[in-house]
């Protein structure tokens, strides 16, 4: 296994420890982990960028195909101002709007406690931005 395929590895490892505490967590065939909060997927990834730079990345998508809204596209703009971790994104496709979360940051030497941590924050904020921005029925 090479350095950069082994440090992918192991800081995978070790969020998936992290994160383990708090939520079920898959391991896909490619290594990059799954999981749901509160009704939103997410997923996690390791790039090495440049040698000593490996950074985990995390999408949560917060909701998809809701109706093309400008009321909701600017509510989810101005939230995406407030927010203290990760961008919010919105995309207009042919099926509605789709909302993500994403965040990624360099994470060599965060150990798996730190990791889940910060995760976490992040994944309950887009929890968070759902119930927020996402009509609920009944």
């Amino acid at each position: 296994m090479s350095t950069e395929a082994a440090d992918t590895a192991e800081l995978l490892a070790r969020a998936r420890e992290g994160l383990e505490r708090y939520l079920e967590v898959h391991v896909d065939d490619d290594g990059a982990l799954t999981f749901s909060h509160n009704g939103v997927p997410c997923v996690i990834q390791s790039t090495q960028l440049a040698e000593g730079l490996t950074v985990l990345s995390l999408t949560c998508v917060i909701a998809w195909d809701l109706p093309d809204s400008p009321n909701l596209a600017a509510s989810a703009a101005e939230r995406a101002g407030q927010g203290l971790f990760g961008t919010l994104g919105v995309t207009h496709g042919e099926r509605g709007m789709d909302l993500t979360l994403r965040y990624a940051f360099p994470a060599q030497g965060l150990d798996s406690a730190a990791l889940g941590t910060l995760l976490m924050l992040v994944i309950s904020t887009a929890s968070q931005l759902r119930g927020e921005l996402i009509p609920t029925e009944g």
